[in-house]
């Protein structure tokens, strides 16, 4: 794995492609107990750079929303997919969030040459790519990629809030705060709690 060198700056990146069609993929969601995990694929356009960019977890909501806005606006191409709470419950986490991605990656409305993915795993698609640890703090299009799925998974939670106030989805965004432990144990788990994640499946048994 690599290590980021003295000064905080993880080394370049050696990418097997000089194209325009590499797609970054992120994913968002895999350790909330609840809600879709979400992922995005975008295609940045190399006449069209995105200063400041990055890792969608160092930005304030505001500065992602602007990002994705912008993204939208200007990339070549994007595509946000997910997996249910179904699906994580029936395949695990870790299988639905490469479902997540590969969907994501297949709805590109132009075609990926070549990915380059968050994390130490592809996702099994058939576009060849490179996993990148630390991909959405390396580059752009990665970090493109997980401004879009985290400001889409944010507005689901934010959805589920408005019909769910009591849980504090808007605050925690379905991770496994106090407030939403607090909130499993008094109300019970909702459809859209995942039933596989320990939590919740204490809960479904003390519900039963």
């Amino acid at each position: 794995m690599p290590t980021p060198s003295s000064s905080g700056d993880w080394p370049a990146l050696k990418i097997a492609y000089t194209g325009d069609r590499l797609a970054g993929v992120d994913e968002v969601g895999r350790g909330p107990l609840a809600g879709s995990v979400v992922a995005a694929a975008v295609i940045l356009d190399p006449a069209r750079p995105i200063e400041g960019l990055t890792d969608s977890k160092a930005l304030s909501a505001k500065r992602r929303e602007a990002f994705d806005r912008r993204i939208r606006d200007e990339a070549l191409a994007f595509a946000i997919a997910e997996a249910t709470p179904e699906e994580i419950d029936a395949l695990n986490i870790y299988h639905a969030t490469h479902l997540a991605m590969r969907r994501a990656i297949d709805a590109l409305p132009v075609p990926a040459e070549y990915l380059l993915v968050d994390g130490n795993r592809l996702p099994g698609h058939a576009c060849p790519g490179q996993a990148v640890v630390k991909g959405d703090l390396r580059h752009a299009a990665i970090s493109a990629a997980s401004i879009l799925a985290k400001v889409a998974r944010d507005a689901q939670m934010m959805a589920l809030d408005v019909s769910h106030p009591e849980y504090g989805f808007a605050r925690h965004k379905g991770y496994p705060t106090a407030q939403h432990l607090d909130a499993l144990r008094r109300w019970g788990p909702l459809e859209a709690h995942r039933r596989s994640f320990a939590p919740v499946r204490k809960q479904l048994e003390m519900f039963a």
